[in-house]
């Protein structure tokens, strides 16, 4: 399984999915732990406009795990074959952690705003 997380670069889920610095996609084995963690750049905008969707769909991630992410980007990521868990925060390293031992469930709110350009995607 490969799960994704948006982060900064001090290794915390981003609060906000669609302006995060870069991914971290964390692989994880047979045995329910983590083996690797490879880093990918971000593309620059909202996340529902941007092509990471297909990117981490082709690389194999299965999940998303996310901080605030408007309905836009879940809707682009599940087309993609990827469950978003949404309301994440703190070091990625421990949520999927948590995650992966079944102590992670969705918020159930996605985020409600307007991006600086003027356009909303679909939160």
């Amino acid at each position: 399984m490969k799960i994704a997380v948006p982060v900064t670069s001090s290794r915390q889920i981003d609060s906000h999915f669609g302006h995060c610095e870069f991914y971290n996609v964390f692989t994880i084995s047979e045995n329910q732990e983590i083996v690797d963690i490879q880093k990918m750049e971000s593309p620059q905008g909202c996340g529902c406009k941007s092509n990471i969707a297909s990117v981490l769909a082709d690389a194999g991630v299965t999940v998303m795990l996310a901080g605030g992410i408007g309905n836009g980007a879940i809707n682009v990521l599940n087309n993609s074959g990827i469950e978003v868990i949404r309301g994440c925060s703190g070091n990625a390293d421990e949520v999927v952690k948590l995650y992966v031992a079944g102590s992670v469930s969705d918020s159930g709110s996605s985020c409600q705003h307007t991006h600086e350009d003027g356009h909303t995607c679909n939160h």
